[in-house]
């Protein structure tokens, strides 16, 4: 009995190891965003008028809907046809329009980046991405024989990643933008496009970017205050010294749950794009490195999934699914660590915020797909 339960016990590890390594750190990361979304959120809700809750119920709701969209792509196979990818693509651009040029979309901070339905906003921008993503890996598969060619393997996907990044940029979200051309340029790296296709491009582009990044004040003063911000304190200068600050306040273990300092009007909203600096200073080095820990467990899983696919496509799919998280991590975690200009991105799975909570969790039953299929 006892050697028939091992046997069983080892099949059932064989064959959900990859779903158990990235459920398991996903549970744990929106668990713990959870709690600290509340903790870095009440002082702003009581400020604001509202009960103390009303953020972490807000992102309670995202979670519960991220969780059933989660299943949904767990269930959904990877080998979608192309009238449902073309319909997926077709779908991402009209609300990107939709969201710019028409009253549907809703401005705020200067940005007409959202919809919104009552209480809850909605961001176009990152259902694209994710539509791009399962369009690039159907297209980049289907053309894998004549990849190296240039009129099929490089130009038709960079177009196709132009319309979505003016669509994009013009909202404005620089941002956003920069994540999408970075995962474009690394799915058409690693599908086979040959370099000379991909570098002189991506310098050119680069080069092209500069006008477009200076020719806002708010761009300059970013990068200024990113290389001196202590001679921009009381502006610019201002987010990226209190998120050193309570990195240097929290130490090795932290000053405790709901003991921060700088979420008291210190950092600007906390909950958001600086949640990690808050973990740093209520938890310390201890409680960073175990975040860094889980993100590393879904990205080193991620790179065997794709590694073991069963296919070309779900290869590609989940290469891309892969660069989309990691680059937004590695984003997050610059800015709050003061290694990258300030830009407001949230960090997956962690960060106050429905789209992006949504999105990943989305980009996580995907991952999860494939090991399914993989394993089965």
């Amino acid at each position: 009995m006892t050697d028939d339960f091992r046997t069983r016990y080892r099949m059932l590890r064989d064959r959900y190891r990859y779903e158990l390594l990235l459920i398991l750190p996903t549970i744990a990361l929106v668990g713990f965003g959870l709690i600290m979304i509340y903790s870095a959120s009440f002082p702003i809700a009581l400020k604001k008028g509202l009960p103390e809750t009303a953020f972490v119920l807000k992102q309670l709701v995202f979670l519960m809907i991220g969780f059933l969209f989660l299943l949904v792509a767990y269930k959904t196979p990877t080998e979608l046809s192309p009238k449902v990818m073309y319909t997926l693509l077709g779908v991402a651009v009209l609300m990107l329009v939709a969201v710019k040029f028409t009253p549907l979309g809703f401005a705020a901070g200067g940005a007409k980046r959202w919809f919104r339905f009552g209480p809850l906003s909605f961001q176009p921008s990152e259902f694209a991405r994710v539509a791009l993503v399962m369009f690039l890996a159907f297209s980049l598969s289907r053309k894998a024989e004549r990849i190296q060619e240039f009129w099929i393997g490089f130009a038709p996907h960079v177009m196709l990643m132009a319309v979505f990044a003016v669509l994009i940029v013009i909202e404005p979200d620089f941002g956003s933008t920069v994540i999408l051309i970075a995962i474009v340029w690394g799915m058409l790296f690693f599908a086979g496009v040959k370099p000379m296709h991909l570098v002189p491009p991506g310098v050119i582009g680069a080069i092209l970017a500069i006008p477009y990044l200076i020719s806002k004040d708010y761009r300059l003063q970013r990068l200024y205050a990113y290389l001196d911000p202590w001679a921009y304190a009381s502006s610019w200068g201002y987010q990226p010294i209190h998120s050193q600050m309570a990195f240097g306040t929290g130490g090795l273990t932290g000053t405790g749950l709901g003991e921060s300092i700088l979420k008291q009007y210190y950092l600007p909203e906390p909950h958001t794009d600086f949640i990690v600096s808050i973990i740093g200073e209520e938890f310390g080095f201890v409680g960073v490195a175990a975040v860094v820990l889980c993100y590393l467990v879904i990205l080193l899983t991620g790179i065997a999934i794709a590694i073991r696919a069963n296919s070309l496509r779900a290869s590609l799919l989940a290469t891309g699914l892969v660069l989309s998280l990691s680059i937004q991590i590695f984003f997050n975690l610059g800015v709050a660590l003061c290694l990258l200009p300030t830009k407001g991105l949230p960090l997956p799975l962690l960060s106050y915020g429905g789209s992006s909570l949504i999105f990943s969790l989305i980009s996580i039953g995907l991952l999860m797909s494939i090991a399914r299929e993989t394993t089965r």
